[in-house]
């Protein structure tokens, strides 16, 4: 897929001659009919005077190169026949659309009205430059959420799309991948028996699966099941981001956390996080265990990110894996049938399952007329007929943020196989996974970029044997304590 070229903002004399071309194409709606069906449809649809307020304009929207995205941008055309409006898509890998961002915002241009917010890394630092999207909720001349905010998953709405504030919202709800359990289902019908009677407990993955199981299951493919498998763990344990979100489940399940009030930070937020707590006897303990896990997980497991991980179990070079859910699509095309899901497994305290998800948002430097038009596309590519086309798209997938999606009958029906939706075959693993006591929230501050880089960098060094994991929890707690109390001030 070609990356479409951004083009400048939208110039306020295009958007006020879309206006007054709205009313005309109202009254011009039954002629449209002549144009084909997809026109008649367009102008059948309700509102459809409200969305074509900003015909002829054009939007610019920059992305990380995620599953909904690459769906979007393979079919526009929905969006610009129902609105009038064309839209540029930009997609990056994240570090480098955060640059963009940054320096769009601090500018105060809007090259880019419709914003990938991530959570940790855009919409914390850069609140002041996003729009609080409760002034275009209360417009009553623009579309509204259908079904309202209520039918976004709750811990979706807060993690994604608030930032301190419970009542602000500054993003709707986008993506939502998850890190769960992923296993070779057939591999464990085939040596159920066996492993049952050699470690003395069922291995098939359950919700009281331990990570102590998980780690006495790992070592038993090592031992015993080479012929079909070369590893029986893997893990995106290369020094990156990936890193800390792996880690990162292990700790929380040892009952660990990054600060106190770990729920809070993670969910709403909050400038001062206070002290780190990454030294805290749960926390080494956690580290502990997870230094042990990768000991006997396969060794290209600390060249892995996400990617190389996914990769290596659809290459059937791991029996298991901690993996976002969304590459249950790959799974079932390499190992059709063959995998299956399941929470990520239970520490001392709970299972915790480190959410991904993002929200899109709107520039705050964007014109009055601009931010309107943001609007419209902000609302169709949340829609729930949009995140399921998105869902059963060959260019993309993603699953969706809105409860009314998964109560469809015909993605109720997908979750088991034959399933024309291969990523919904997570729903019920993730569906308790998104549940308020097994969610995975890492801390939503404005430095966290900078702290994430601390505790993958710390955790390398332990990795490959340069600190032992007390060492390396205390590193990190003292540089994360240095980069907190230096405190955010936003340039935008």
């Amino acid at each position: 897929m070609s990356t479409p070229r951004p083009e400048s903002g939208l110039s306020r004399r295009r958007l006020l001659t879309g206006v007054a071309g709205g009313a005309a194409a109202l009254a011009a709606s039954s002629l449209l009919g002549g144009c084909g069906a997809r026109a008649s449809t367009v102008a059948r649809h309700p509102d459809f005077g409200m969305w074509r307020q900003y015909q002829g304009s054009t939007l610019n929207f920059i992305s990380e190169n995620t599953a909904p995205t690459a769906a979007i941008a393979a079919n526009t055309t929905p969006f610009t026949e129902l609105t009038g409006i064309n839209i540029n898509i930009v997609t990056l890998e994240l570090s480098a659309l955060v640059q963009k961002v940054a320096l769009d915002l601090a500018s105060g241009r809007s090259t880019y009205q419709a914003i990938y917010a991530d959570p940790y890394q855009v919409l914390a630092p850069y609140a002041k430059g996003m729009v609080d999207l409760r002034e275009l909720m209360a417009d009553p001349s623009l579309p509204q959420i259908p079904l309202g905010v209520g039918d976004f998953i709750p811990t979706h709405l807060e993690a994604a799309g608030k930032f301190v504030s419970p009542d602000t919202i500054y993003a709707l709800p986008y993506d939502c991948p998850t890190l769960i359990w992923q296993y070779r289902r057939d591999l464990f019908e085939k040596y159920r028996d066996r492993m049952s009677h050699d470690l003395g407990f069922d291995p098939m993955p359950n919700d009281a699966s331990t990570w102590d199981q998980y780690y006495a299951i790992a070592r038993w493919f090592n031992d015993n099941a080479r012929d079909d498998v070369p590893y029986g763990t893997g893990h995106q344990a290369k020094q990156h981001d990936s890193l800390m979100n792996d880690f990162s489940n292990v700790l929380w399940a040892y009952g660990g956390d990054y600060f106190d009030n770990g729920g809070q930070v993670g969910g709403l937020g909050t400038v001062d996080p206070g002290p780190c707590r990454l030294d805290s006897p749960a926390a080494i303990e956690a580290a502990n265990f997870y230094s042990r896990l990768l000991s006997i997980a396969h060794p290209a497991s600390l060249s892995w990110d996400w990617d190389g991980l996914g990769n290596a179990f659809a290459a059937g070079q791991v029996a298991m894996c901690p993996n976002w859910h969304e590459y249950a699509a790959s799974n079932e095309s390499k190992l059709p049938g063959k995998v299956d899901y399941a929470p990520l497994p239970r520490g001392p305290v709970r299972s915790a399952n480190m959410y991904g998800g993002t929200g899109l948002g709107i520039s705050a430097s964007t014109s009055a007329d601009e931010r309107r038009a943001a609007w419209l596309f902000a609302v169709w590519a949340t829609s729930p007929e949009i995140e399921l086309a998105n869902l059963k798209s060959k260019a993309g997938g993603g699953t969706p943020t809105r409860t009314s999606v998964y109560q469809m009958p015909e993605v109720v029906a997908a979750e088991h196989r034959p399933s024309s939706m291969p990523n919904i075959l997570t729903a019920p693993a993730v569906s308790k996974a998104w549940e308020p006591q097994n969610i995975g929230l890492r801390p939503k501050i404005p430095m966290w970029n900078e702290c994430d880089t601390a505790i993958f960098t710390q955790l390398s060094r332990m990795l490959l044997g340069d600190s032992t994991p007390d060492e390396a929890m205390r590193a990190t707690t003292e540089q994360i304590n240095r980069i907190v109390a230096r405190g955010w001030v936003a340039s935008s």
